[in-house]
């Protein structure tokens, strides 16, 4: 078992930064692919980014591409997601997911375990 908390979520005029963080306990967090997800109301849960167990490998949405930074500490069992130049329609619950499946990228249904989510909202 994986156990996922965000936190670093609020409330951000429009081309303001926030750095959302993902604490992981449980089973070893260096072999999980790591990846950020959002969802806004009435809409689908959609992929923002990824990062590899070893943290050599990223990936992004083309949605914040340019804009976003994954990275992963394995000394502290954390993964963040930097967000600049946020726009409103970033406005979304942000989750972290955790997989056991090295192939594991933007497709929900491949990872294995999820946190509770931590609110983001840009205004204009």
């Amino acid at each position: 078992q994986v156990q996922l908390v965000e936190s670093g979520g609020g409330l951000v005029q429009a081309g303001g930064s926030l750095r959302l963080s993902c604490a992981a306990s449980g089973r070893t967090f260096s072999s999980y692919v790591m990846g950020w997800f959002r969802q806004a109301p009435g809409k689908e849960r959609e992929f923002v980014a990824a990062v590899s167990w070893s943290g050599g490998r990223t990936y992004y949405a083309d949605s914040v591409k340019g804009r976003s930074t994954i990275s992963r500490d394995t000394a502290k069992n954390t993964v963040y997601l930097q967000m600049n130049s946020l726009k409103p329609e970033d406005t979304a619950v942000y989750y972290c997911a955790a997989s056991g499946r090295a192939y594991a990228r933007s497709t929900p249904a491949h990872y294995d375990y999820w946190g509770q989510g931590t609110q983001v909202t840009v205004s204009s």
